[in-house]
């Protein structure tokens, strides 16, 4: 991150803006979960949480767009052993599910807290910087990590996914998983079990479609119960597939005020509770042909993520 640059432009002069970290950890720390929705994908739960016999303190707690629990740990300026502070904190999460969900419940409500979905809690490290080491440590470690450092410049905060680590999910998911809706509709049966299903030719469009979300390096790929998403630090596309309509239906993190929306192939799903995305785009791809117009839109939301 410290090679990272930005320039204030005014006419064709452009002027280096000085990049910074901030003064105190817990400057960073505030701002992160003042705005986690925003910056992470995630709601914010709790900070500096007490984690008793493990002796310690969790920065800060949340559950993500995907209903999986989160740990943030932060430091001010280069990694001093935070991956490994986090670490710790996930073998408490491990051991507390009861204590965790009494958490979301008291936050979110009953029905979120039923949802939890505990196959693959996530750790979220950010710093100032991290060593070439933590990079190779968390693929070694093989739990979902992401490393982001950050930088100050002016009131600009600006965020690089340094690495990230999708890890192995257990087949545990939420402890009483509720019949979940599809705008509406509903969806008994996992994604995978609907791929499996799917004709030929639409397995064959998913493919595509898996390679053109994927071709963006830094795009994870996450398989969730009833759509897979694909994410940088938020998810930037959750995907479903439909057999019986032959089509997959994309969500994507765009404005759709700022979208020329098509009849039968784009809307607008504000408010309408579907899965994965829900405040953004939905897009329905029957053909490559509507996969080449749609390639635009996934690019924006890939961009924007």
């Amino acid at each position: 991150m410290s090679n990272l640059k930005a320039f204030r432009v005014r006419g064709i002069q452009a002027t280096e803006i000085p990049g910074s970290s901030v003064a105190l950890e817990r400057q960073l720390q505030s701002l992160m979960e003042a705005n986690m929705e925003a910056i992470l994908g995630s709601r914010f739960l709790a900070s500096e949480y007490a984690t008793g016999r493990h002796r310690g303190r969790i920065d800060s707690l949340g559950l993500d767009e995907n209903g999986t629990p989160v740990i943030v740990e932060y430091k001010r300026s280069r990694d001093q052993n935070v991956t490994n502070q986090a670490l710790s904190y996930l073998s408490w999460l491990h051991d507390h599910h009861h204590e965790f969900e009494n958490l979301v419940k008291e936050k979110l409500g009953t029905e979120v807290a039923e949802t939890i979905d505990w196959s693959n809690p996530r750790i979220v490290c950010i710093a100032g910087d991290f060593t070439h080491h933590d990079t190779v440590a968390i693929e070694m470690i093989g739990r979902r990590i992401d490393l982001v450092s950050y930088r100050v410049f002016d009131d600009v905060l600006a965020l690089q996914l340094v690495a990230s680590v999708a890890g192995v999910a257990s087949p545990v998911r939420s402890k009483a998983p509720a019949a979940p809706r599809v705008c509406g509709a509903a969806s008994p049966k996992s994604v995978q079990q609907y791929l499996d299903e799917s004709p030929t030719d639409l397995q064959e469009l998913y493919a595509d479609l898996d390679e053109v979300l994927l071709s963006h390096g830094d795009v994870q790929k996450e398989p969730q119960l009833h759509y897979v998403a694909y994410r940088r630090i938020r998810n930037v596309a959750t995907v479903r597939v439909q057999p019986r309509n032959r089509m997959l239906v994309i969500n994507l993190k765009l404005d759709p005020d700022a979208v020329e929306l098509e009849e039968g192939f784009s809307r607008d799903i504000r408010g309408l509770g579907c899965l994965g995305i829900k405040d953004g785009v939905e897009i329905r791809i029957r053909s490559r042909k509507d996969l080449a117009r749609a390639g635009d839109l996934i690019q924006r939301s890939v961009e924007a993520g």
